[in-house]
């Protein structure tokens, strides 16, 4: 029987000896496909296989497990299911040194991007799905290292 430490990276826990570490948790169906989407498609590293999974990916952690029911420190909140569609209110977003090659090695592993990168001018980006429709935007900021912003929308503007 396996000891249950032996399946962690203890040297890639998000556990901060001073300050704090961002983390982002995602609800997940099935945690082997997301664990695999974001450590083989993405080039994280697992630290945790499960209860939760757990991958570090860059700087960033992703910490995955099923929804469930409401807990003693979080009494009257269940954790459900994403349920992907044409709208979001929040998205992963991966800031890129060459979006072009993420975007030829992510596809050819299988990731399915919503369009090809475009220039917008301050930055090209792109956007992807993971198995659980979660929106993932990639970017690389090009004309914002110049001092170029995005061009401001209509809806954006006062009055």
């Amino acid at each position: 029987m396996t000891d249950p430490a032996d399946r962690i990276d203890f040297a890639n826990l998000p556990a901060p000896d001073d300050g704090i570490v961002v983390t982002l948790f995602i609800t997940v169906r099935k945690v082997a496909r997301s664990r695999d989407f974001y450590s083989r498609v993405l080039g994280g590293t697992v630290v945790l296989d499960e209860n939760p999974c757990m991958v570090k990916l860059a700087n960033s952690w992703i910490i995955m497990n099923p929804g469930g029911p409401p807990t003693p420190d979080k009494p009257g909140i269940s954790v459900v299911d994403y349920q992907p569609g044409d709208t979001t209110s929040i998205f992963l977003n991966l800031r890129v040194a060459d979006i072009q090659a993420r975007y030829e090695e992510w596809k050819a592993k299988g990731a399915e991007f919503v369009t090809p990168p475009i220039d917008r001018g301050a930055e090209i980006r792109c956007y992807l799905r993971d198995p659980d429709g979660y929106l993932i935007e990639v970017g690389q900021s090009t004309g914002l290292l110049h001092g170029k912003l995005a061009a401001k929308r209509a809806e954006d503007l006062p009055g």
